[in-house]
């Protein structure tokens, strides 16, 4: 069959199957073909790679994909999209569709525990939890490839001090190294979503940047420090229920970061929070000898 991305394709396989767009699902259809091959190429798609796609939606990207890669994965939690999907992959056999939400499926079993890069167009409203998934259940992905609010890609690739820089931003960095690819914007999309989208790129790393004893304290001071983004770092810590260190111990531990003690959240790089953690713990061993 012709193309999806061709928009008359599209509008006439949505009304051949009475199809209705579902906005708890965050469904907006990818219908320009240039920008679906920039994401192929991004993701050096080859005949030697399983793909996986969360969303595939009716399929667009689906198709181009089936054509550069060794084997898809196309998870759909839509079951009203599976008659339609059947069509209009049915002249692929690399294609498996699985009508699943994404963060229920056993991915490493899915795929027999092979390697895969995940190239998906991301619904909005779920995009941190899916990628925070993908990074902290140690899925085997090499690259994620994905389309998502320009916003949330800006937030992911920001750096020390500015306005999009908070938690995701270093949770993010923490696993993968982010690279915006390109803007995309609303036109592009059918219905026409109310933001521009941006396909980011986020390679993992092998082993994190910074050495850290407890990860999940790293990231508990992370959250309690933009929570409270006015409050210096002191205040936000020892406000926090999950951070169970005395004001003595943070200050303390600032101090051995060479850290002042008014300092903001928002002023720490990645290092600095892995430093802190280690301080704290070790503020925490020396009072117990």
């Amino acid at each position: 069959m012709e193309k999806l991305s061709n928009p008359k394709v599209t509008i006439e396989i949505i009304q051949k199957y009475n199809f209705a767009f579902q906005k708890r699902f965050g469904q907006n259809f990818l219908i320009d073909g240039h920008v679906i091959e920039k994401i192929i190429r991004a993701a050096e798609i080859t005949k030697d790679d399983v793909v996986l796609e969360i969303g595939p939606g009716i399929g667009t990207m689906t198709q181009y994909l089936a054509e550069a890669a060794g084997e898809v994965f196309a998870v759909e939690i839509d079951k009203n999209l599976l008659p339609i999907l059947a069509e209009t992959l049915a002249e692929y056999d690399n294609v498996t569709v699985v009508n699943e939400d994404i963060l229920k499926v056993d991915i490493a079993a899915l795929t027999g525990g092979r390697p895969v890069k995940v190239v998906a167009n991301l619904p909005y409203y779920i995009t941190t939890p899916i990628i925070m998934g993908l990074f902290e259940n140690h899925i085997p992905a090499t690259s994620i490839t994905v389309m998502v609010q320009k916003e949330v890609a800006e937030r992911m690739q920001a750096g020390p001090g500015g306005k999009d820089y908070g938690a995701l931003s270093l949770a993010v960095q923490y696993y993968a190294k982010p690279q915006i690819l390109l803007n995309v914007p609303a036109s592009c999309f059918m219905p026409r979503p109310n933001v521009d989208s941006a396909v980011i790129q986020l390679t993992r790393y092998e082993k994190p940047p910074v050495e850290v004893k407890d990860e999940k304290l790293m990231f508990d001071i992370i959250r309690a420090s933009f929570n409270q983004r006015r409050k210096t770092l002191v205040n936000g810590l020892k406000n926090s229920q999950e951070i169970p260190f005395s004001k003595e111990q943070i200050e303390q531990a600032l101090g051995m970061c060479g850290l002042s003690l008014s300092v903001r959240g928002e002023a720490l790089t990645l290092a600095q929070f892995a430093q802190l953690a280690n301080c704290l713990l070790y503020t925490s061993d020396a009072a117990d000898d």
